[in-house]
């Protein structure tokens, strides 16, 4: 019965952008993976292939779908489709800016002046993983989606802050019934010893 109850989800931020590399916030503006963004979502099919998956699903945005292509050819599967609500938090004006004065004068309480905030952008995170895990309850379902909206919708679902999310790494959640949500694995490194319990 626990298999029928409990989902899991591999929630995988896209492969490095040049503006990643930048360090510019990207948001809802979409950037194309660089090469090294391309190697990174390879590298990610090892860490990923010592499970067995049931579905892939990526947000739209261009680097998150080549990444979510890359993992799934490297993986024997194909993107069973692209997810609207899974494309990244919308920084509004401060999209393509880096750290300074211009950047911080759009800074306001939760977020960034015409963006979306960070309250909204959980929420919409987590209603797309819990309408997935209605859809494919009691399945393995991999995820490509986007740093800002992995951090706060795991935030969110565990009631923790997280850190920055990590390029094209293993985050491992479970998604249970009666128990909600449960974190495994964070930016490849193993936070609860125990999910079976």
């Amino acid at each position: 019965m626990e298999s029928m109850t409990r989902t899991t989800f591999a929630l995988v931020r896209h492969g490095q952008t040049d503006w990643n590399a930048e360090r510019r916030l990207q948001g809802s503006t979409d950037i194309p993976l660089n090469d090294v963004g391309r190697g990174q979502a390879r590298d990610a099919v090892a860490a990923l292939s010592d499970q067995q998956w049931d579905v892939v699903v990526s947000s739209p945005l261009g680097r998150a779908a080549e990444t979510a292509e890359i993992i799934a050819e490297g993986l024997g599967l194909t993107v069973a489709r692209l997810v609207p609500e899974l494309i990244e938090r919308s920084f509004g004006p401060a999209e393509g800016l880096q750290a300074g004065p211009e950047l911080e004068a759009l800074r306001i309480p939760g977020g960034f002046r015409g963006g979306e905030s960070d309250d909204d952008a959980a929420a919409r995170g987590l209603a797309a993983l819990e309408a997935l895990a209605v859809e494919f309850a009691g399945k393995r379902v991999l995820v490509v989606a986007h740093g800002t909206l992995i951090r706060l919708t795991l935030n969110r679902a565990i009631g923790r802050t997280l850190d920055s999310v990590q390029n094209a790494v293993l985050n491992l959640a479970h998604h249970h019934v009666t128990d909600g949500w449960q974190l495994e694995y964070f930016n490849g490194e193993r936070v609860t010893a125990d999910v079976d319990a």
